[in-house]
């Protein structure tokens, strides 16, 4: 599984291919959207970012998957929006936009994680590696959630 230091120097590769292409790449991996998700740290209250993919895209909601590698520990970020649900979702470098963010229910994950497996093989992998089950976390515009 990779490591703690292996997860941070890859997002800094992403975030560094960003900014050496004014942008131009790192936002797309094919047809999937890149986006920095920013969560509030769950023991220090400060901001903490992240480079992920939303594999699945549901109208104005993106979907993000919890995965870690397949590591049998949930990622931090998922701790942290557990603990503090409000986030920030920048994409394709415009301006950030507050987002809920909740994991979606073994019903939801159920009807969706195909879905994702099917065009993102990397997941059924990392699900293979752990006997946890992966979240899907759904991205909800503020605005949009009544």
């Amino acid at each position: 599984m990779p490591s703690r230091f292996t997860l941070a120097a890859m997002n800094a590769a992403h975030r560094a291919l960003i900014a050496v292409t004014f942008g131009r790449v790192g936002w797309r991996f094919g047809s999937t959207p890149a986006l920095e998700l920013t969560t509030t740290g769950r023991r220090t209250g400060e901001p903490r970012s992240t480079m992920l993919t939303a594999p699945l895209v549901l109208g104005d909601a993106l979907v993000v998957v919890a995965s870690r590698g397949g590591d049998d520990k949930h990622p931090a970020w998922l701790l942290n929006l557990r603990a503090h649900p409000e986030v920030t979702v920048t994409l394709e470098g415009r301006p950030p936009v507050t987002m809920h963010a909740r994991e979606m229910t073994p019903a939801e994950r159920a009807q969706h994680w195909p879905t994702i497996t099917a065009t993102h093989h990397q997941y059924a992998e990392y699900q293979r590696r752990t006997d946890r089950v992966i979240p899907l976390v759904l991205l909800e515009p503020v605005a949009d959630r009544t």
